[in-house]
């Protein structure tokens, strides 16, 4: 579990490992991906609230206004509006910058601690927009909302992955996938209920995002901190009775073994971000710090979640019909996302990167050629078209669930080694955050610019992610954390800029 670049002959241990799948085990990782619950109820939920006339009539008169002139009508600037934006964008950006906090924190007090922190801070964001009288209250809100995210997306995916057995790693890292999906489509819910209550729906399902967040908290105090975390900071009988918990075994050693070793290479790292661009690092960083999390938000996949409602009312259908068919998509994200769980350890990561990659550009081919030859500004929407695009972005948001969606969190907790992986966890979130936030700023006036024109890039950019993948990515389901390194001394092509390694090493 524990990453390092230790003696090539110290990681034959691998084999050695034993576990079983314990009660103490499933609490801890079930209440760790509550963390994922709070990034998912965001998600769901800040679309939802901004397209409810009683959320525009106070903040946003002008949007108001625009939208019920073209109330029945296909007109891609509805909602181009660049404050509404930030209203959604602010969360993103704030947790880019927490999130540098949160590596700290993380680091030297643990994963459970960044969790905990993370909690206390979305609860007070969610306080805040509750409460809200004008847009500067919104704005702060949102801010603690996004270092609430910026913590929890720091501190749950590395936990899951420490957790986890090698055997299960992309199954259990996926509950932090499964909780974010779970959380749009809850909020989705509410959201549909509540924009019936006038005049402060929209402040209910704002402030409900309190529940996730007192769950998380609440369970966070009860939760074990990492084998790999405590052996970090020195507590190492502490690490090791975890560790034969969490395993339900005393024949850890092995185990125990690698992660001490792992965490005397880490203790020689005295800065990691730098050592992050070390030669031998390249690979981790170029493919799991800046190429996955950007190219998660470059599918156009959170545009969609972010604004359905705000989107299929642009497109024409109605408050009530929009919030239904997101409701509608964002079931399909759940499902893909039960269909990764089950299936990733089984067929792969880049089956599923490639697979599904292939499905989410004809899809998007097919959107871009349908509005572009049915639809014109200032006519209803017809509602075949409505069916076929309801649809098509449901087909387009099950294949994203079962791929980029979680891979996109998971294959990044793979790849660093213990000396840098909270370092590396803490760039992922940042780029990961840098490209959410300029999707959400920038997606509105995208669609009032480009029209049909914003899916065609998204297409083209799907196709140039799904050949990195092809050509750059080696396989990690079942690889042990510790000796994924092995992977790059054999590619292809990273080989050239690590260096040769074993040919022992045969994944690749």
């Amino acid at each position: 579990m524990a990453g390092g670049f230790v003696d090539a002959g110290n990681l034959k241990r691998a084999h050695l490992y034993e576990y079983k799948i314990t009660g103490y085990f499933i609490f801890a990782c079930i209440v760790a991906a509550l963390g994922g619950s709070l990034f998912g109820y965001d998600l769901g939920v800040s679309g939802g609230v901004t397209s409810m006339d009683d959320f525009l009539v106070e903040f946003f008169p002008d949007v108001y206004r625009r939208k019920h002139a073209h109330l029945r009508e296909t007109d891609y600037c509805k909602y181009d509006d660049q404050v509404l934006t930030l209203f959604t964008s602010s969360l993103y950006f704030a947790a880019l910058v927490s999130t540098f906090g949160a590596s700290y924190v993380t680091r030297s007090r643990g994963r459970r601690a960044s969790i905990l922190v993370g909690a206390v801070s979305f609860f007070t964001g969610a306080i805040v927009n509750a409460f809200a009288k004008n847009i500067a209250m919104l704005i702060i809100g949102r801010c603690f909302l996004g270092a609430g995210i910026g913590f929890s997306n720091q501190a749950v995916p590395l936990y899951l992955s420490e957790m986890a057995p090698a055997k299960v790693r992309g199954a259990v890292n996926q509950l932090f996938q499964l909780t974010t999906c779970l959380g749009i489509l809850v909020a989705n819910f509410i959201n549909y209920g509540t924009e019936k209550i006038h005049p402060w729906g929209w402040r209910l399902s704002l402030g409900l995002a309190t529940v996730p967040a007192t769950i998380m908290f609440v369970g966070g105090i009860f939760l074990p901190e990492t084998p790999n975390s405590l052996v970090e900071q020195g507590e190492l009988e502490e690490a090791r009775r975890v560790l034969e918990k969490v395993r339900g075994t005393t024949r850890v050693d092995a185990e125990f073994a690698d992660l001490v070793d792992a965490s005397n290479e880490a203790r020689a790292i005295k800065h990691p971000f730098r050592n992050l661009l070390a030669r031998k690092n390249r690979p981790q960083f170029i493919i799991g710090a800046l190429a996955i999390p950007a190219f998660q938000q470059l599918t156009g996949m959170n545009s969609i979640l972010f604004y359905a409602p705000v989107l299929f009312q642009s497109l024409g259908f109605s408050n009530d019909a929009s919030l239904f068919s997101s409701v509608i998509t964002n079931a399909a994200l759940v499902v893909g996302a039960l269909i990764s769980m089950a299936l990733v350890d089984k067929f792969g990561r880049r089956a599923f990167f490639l697979e599904a990659g292939t499905e989410m550009f004809f899809v998007m081919i097919a959107v871009t050629i349908t509005l572009a030859l049915k639809f014109g500004e200032g006519k209803p929407i017809p509602k075949g078209i409505g069916i076929f695009l309801v649809i098509a972005i449901c087909l387009f948001v099950l294949a994203y669930g079962r791929s980029w969606g979680p891979l996109g969190w998971l294959v990044p907790s793979e790849l660093f080694p213990l000396e840098m992986r909270s370092a590396g966890q803490s760039v992922v979130v940042c780029v990961n955050m840098i490209f959410t936030a300029l999707i959400a700023q920038c997606f509105l006036i995208s669609l009032c610019h480009l029209k049909y024109g914003i899916f065609l890039l998204f297409g083209g950019l799907i196709f140039i992610m799904s050949a990195f993948i092809f050509f750059l990515l080696p396989e990690t389901k079942q690889v042990p954390i510790e000796e994924v390194y092995l992977l790059w001394q054999n590619h292809w092509f990273w080989k050239r800029i690590v260096g040769p390694g074993p040919a022992s090493a045969s994944q690749v």
